[in-house]
């Protein structure tokens, strides 16, 4: 049997890739991020209300993993009652690029698949 030895840089390479999917793992993050970064501070209930389906303990909890990761801001604002608001940090909006990328595969595939499916 052949063992094929991998270069370096590509164990890097997937290290790297590995490393970010740990971040933004879910269906939820990337789309919590996408929408920080495409209408700036939110509240609470405006993410929920933007980011159809997710419960609000799931989103709780993916705010809270975001903002451990250095990825968004929760600022309490002093009212009544009590608002807390969300942004991107300068860190997270390293990130938009990324979303941006996948938002124009995204709507390239749907294209595609559209297509497809309307040519058969």
């Amino acid at each position: 049997m052949i063992v094929e030895k991998i270069p370096v840089d590509c164990k890097q390479h997937f290290r790297a890739i590995s490393d970010t999917l740990d971040i933004l793992s879910g269906k939820w993050k990337i789309m919590i991020i996408a929408c920080l970064a495409a209408s700036g501070k939110k509240r609470y209930m405006e993410l929920q209300r933007v980011v159809e389906g997710i419960g609000s303990k799931m989103l709780s909890k993916e705010l809270q993993e975001l903002e451990l990761n250095g990825l968004i801001r929760r600022s309490v604002l002093d009212t009544k009652p009590i608002t807390v608001e969300y942004e991107l940090t300068a860190y997270g909006r390293t990130l938009k690029p990324i979303t941006d990328e996948m938002a124009s595969w995204g709507k390239l595939h749907r294209k595609k698949v559209i297509k497809e499916m309307t040519a058969k």
